[in-house]
């Protein structure tokens, strides 16, 4: 996001608003008109159309690129939270400002990076203060330069919320040794055990590719730190990890369509210790 300098005039900003429900999309739109600072305001009946949306901004090709997206919870298909957590993975990424009738994923909402966190019914006095947070989150965003890191440095370590029986479990994403797909969810495999969160496999693929994951099947996404080997089985493939120093091998199917990727980014990591048997 560019930076605003102290004194200058800002640029009203281009916002996205998303809901599933026509009369919500249309009152928070309308809404949004009469805040000073907002200028062009698109719209989005869900998630899959938002991020499309987003993207086509990107390069300014189509239209100044988006500055914060309001954007409801509760959606068919994708919803709000996963959509936040792939726009996490942008370098370029807008505000995000969740919209909902629901009070009890604010902590999965703030994790993730939002600017607010509105109740509807919406006040006009409360989204104005949204739309201030928006305005100061994107004088911070480059207030100074970060420093340039070091050669070797790798991705932060995220760390995943995980919520069971009204307990928060912080699980790093350097402990996941395979992620496995359950419908919209996705079950984080540990060393110390699995955790069930609410986003899908695909969302995680997006986010942690820069990490060393990799999707060798549509139900597995495995850490290539912790792969020992890979080897034939029939027809197929599969391939080892070891998580923990005691713990027995792994074997999770390859799909035929990810073989030669794996292999290849194994081939890649010269200080990764694998073999094909």
């Amino acid at each position: 996001m560019t930076q605003i300098p102290d004194g200058a005039t800002a640029a009203p900003l281009t916002v996205l608003a998303v809901d599933d429900e026509r009369p919500a999309l249309d009152e928070l739109a309308y809404l949004l008109r009469a805040q000073t600072d907002v200028g062009e305001i698109l719209t989005a009946g869900d998630a899959t159309t938002a991020l499309r949306v987003i993207k086509s901004r990107l390069g300014g090709t189509e239209g100044a690129p988006i500055d914060a997206v309001f954007l409801d919870i509760n959606m068919p298909g994708l919803d709000g939270l996963e959509l936040a957590g792939v726009l996490a993975a942008f370098a370029v990424r807008p505000a995000i400002v969740f919209v909902t009738a629901h009070d009890d994923r604010a902590v999965d909402a703030f994790d993730l990076g939002a600017v607010d966190y509105l109740l509807k019914p919406l006040r006009e006095k409360r989204l104005a203060e949204s739309v201030r947070r928006i305005r100061a989150a994107r004088r911070a965003d480059v207030a100074t330069e970060p420093a340039a890191p070091e050669p070797d440095a790798g991705p932060a370590d995220e760390v995943i919320p995980v919520e069971l029986g009204g307990v928060t479990t912080l699980v790093h994403r350097s402990d996941i040794a395979w992620v496995e797909a359950e419908g919209d969810y996705a079950r984080l495999h540990t060393a110390t055990g699995s955790h069930l969160v609410r986003i899908p496999i695909s969302a995680l693929e997006s986010r942690w590719q820069s990490a060393g994951f990799l999707r060798v099947h549509r139900s597995y996404l495995v850490a290539l730190p912790l792969v020992t080997g890979i080897r034939s089985v029939g027809t197929g493939t599969v391939v080892c990890l070891r998580v923990g120093d005691r713990a027995p091998v792994t074997e999770l199917p390859v799909s035929r369509r990810h073989t030669r990727e794996l292999k290849d980014r194994l081939v890649r990591a010269p200080r990764q210790n694998w073999t094909t048997r």
